[in-house]
């Protein structure tokens, strides 16, 4: 076997853990479809609406916060694709029984599309930590992907939708930081539970060499 071919065998080995990573089995697709469901489920209750721009009070943040600490990046963002899709496909799944093109054509549309880049990061800063659950850190990776980055794209949304200016769109926000850091402190003790008794769930995740590698066993 030539040089060429040795490296290249070589290279075709150390990406496939990453292949594998990337790969999505029946069972990741089932796992995302009940999250999905669970998120839609949390919107039942239904919305409150507080302040002038209207942005909801919702239990489906706390669905996207424990979607990205119990299935990772890949699953959780995942599950949190199919949810918006059935939303805009005109399914009344969205807290107060709204579908996502209402959503999307309402000043809060940007908390809307904000699950989909919360969910993922709280999925990464997790992958990060595993494969044992930190509750501290678990709070910490649900209040990055669940409040702060949601509250980003919402606060671009009001500025944009309802015409606010910066400030008073971060001041819209405020009435929701208290409740949204209870919620995150509620998705990492379910996670921590749910990891101790369904271990590997996620996979660790490191950086080696500039890369983002998985862990295999």
């Amino acid at each position: 076997m030539s040089t060429s071919d040795e490296r290249e065998k070589a290279r075709s080995s150390a990406d496939r853990p990453g292949r594998r990573w990337l790969s999505l089995s029946i069972s990741d697709i089932t796992q995302a479809a009940v999250f999905a469901a669970l998120i839609a489920a949390l919107g039942l209750p239904g919305q409150i609406s507080v302040g002038s721009a209207g942005v909801p009070i919702t239990f489906q943040t706390l669905g996207v916060m424990l979607t990205g600490a119990i299935l990772g990046p890949k699953k959780g963002t995942l599950a949190v694709v199919i949810f918006m899709v059935l939303a805009i496909a005109g399914l009344p799944i969205l807290s107060g029984g709204r579908n996502g093109l209402t959503a999307l054509s309402s000043p809060t549309a940007g908390f809307f599309v904000g699950f989909l880049p919360g969910v993922f990061v709280i999925g990464l800063l997790t992958a990060f930590m595993m494969p044992r659950y930190r509750i501290l850190l678990g709070i910490v990776a649900n209040l990055i992907g669940g409040v702060l980055v949601i509250y980003i794209c919402g606060t671009i949304g009001l500025m944009i939708r309802a015409d606010l200016t910066l400030w008073a769109a971060i001041a819209a926000n405020g009435w929701f930081i208290a409740g949204d850091a209870v919620k995150a402190v509620i998705a990492a003790l379910v996670a921590s539970q749910v990891h101790r008794g369904w271990p590997g769930l996620i996979t660790p995740l490191r950086i080696r060499r500039g890369r983002v590698v998985a862990l295999t066993a």
